[in-house]
């Protein structure tokens, strides 16, 4: 039996925004389970909306760097936002940075171990413990990349793409966040468990089936498209999709990926891989 504790139930209304004592309640029945108090949850509609629950407490920045025919994008964490502004922080991670630039075939463990005794000296200096949390490569001829604020990085490979469209593109994808690029690349078993989640929702909701099957049909529509990069609407012309934008210039997205600091991946994306990316 889970010990449901405050820290339990904290973890849970910081996911949904529910009350101490439903919380409380449902962590209860499910022993103590996240993810599955989170979908039972949703399922009696007593979450109208998630709150962003792909984001833990930890500090650090982004760093990315593009090198001829591929990009790198690497994630170094801190405990407090006051070392991300420390100069010596700050040049450890352009020094991990450069060092892929160096070897196109890094890759994160040797990338920690090579780099293991500086690492050391700088907690020991700082006061600080600091990490060397992820690394990944995008390869392409046609790349672009944005960084906003060091805390959201962005690589992305395209076709027939001009550079100011790839920058564009790569902006929205770091203020969007879409987990895959169309949404036939979405795997079966998300949205089977999505269509599970609404057909309870709307069964509850509705008086007939038919109706309730046309409310999930236009709710499985617009979920691929929230988390598909084409099916979004464009940030920067809201009148388009970001398909619609492509197209009128017949280009392509071939792959991307995004870092944000302190991101916890959702656990049903966590283990797909879509190009060089890791969800």
């Amino acid at each position: 039996m889970v010990d449901i504790n405050a820290a339990l139930i904290r973890q849970l209304r910081e996911c949904t925004g529910a009350g101490i004592m439903e919380c409380k309640k449902v962590l209860i029945e499910v022993n103590g389970n996240i993810d599955l108090a989170i979908e039972n949850m949703r399922k009696s509609s007593s979450v109208k909306a998630l709150k962003k629950a792909n984001n833990i407490a930890i500090n650090g920045i982004i760093r990315l760097k593009i090198f001829h025919n591929y990009g790198a994008i690497l994630e170094l964490n801190c405990e407090t936002d006051f070392v991300t502004k420390n100069i010596n922080f700050l040049k450890f991670a352009d020094k991990l940075i450069d060092a892929v630039g160096i070897d196109p075939e890094m890759d994160l463990d040797t990338l920690v171990k090579t780099f293991e005794e500086e690492r050391i000296t700088l907690v020991a200096k700082i006061g600080e413990n600091i990490q060397i949390k992820r690394l990944s490569i995008l390869k392409g001829n046609e790349l672009g990349s944005y960084l906003h604020r060091d805390r959201i990085g962005v690589l992305i490979s395209g076709f027939n793409i001009s550079n100011t469209l790839i920058k564009n593109i790569a902006m929205h994808i770091a203020a969007s966040d879409p987990k895959f690029i169309k949404p036939e690349n979405i795997p079966i078993n998300i949205l089977e468990k999505e269509y599970e989640i609404q057909n309870e929702i709307a069964i509850k909701s509705s008086r007939s089936h038919e109706i309730a099957e046309k409310i999930v049909k236009g709710r499985m529509k617009k979920f691929k498209d929230e988390i598909s990069l084409i099916g979004q609407i464009f940030v920067m012309d809201t009148n388009k999709t970001v398909n619609q934008v492509l197209e009128e210039q017949d280009a392509e997205i071939i792959d991307f990926i995004r870092f944000e600091v302190g991101e916890k991946t959702i656990q049903d994306i966590s283990k797909v891989n879509i190009g060089n990316k890791n969800f």
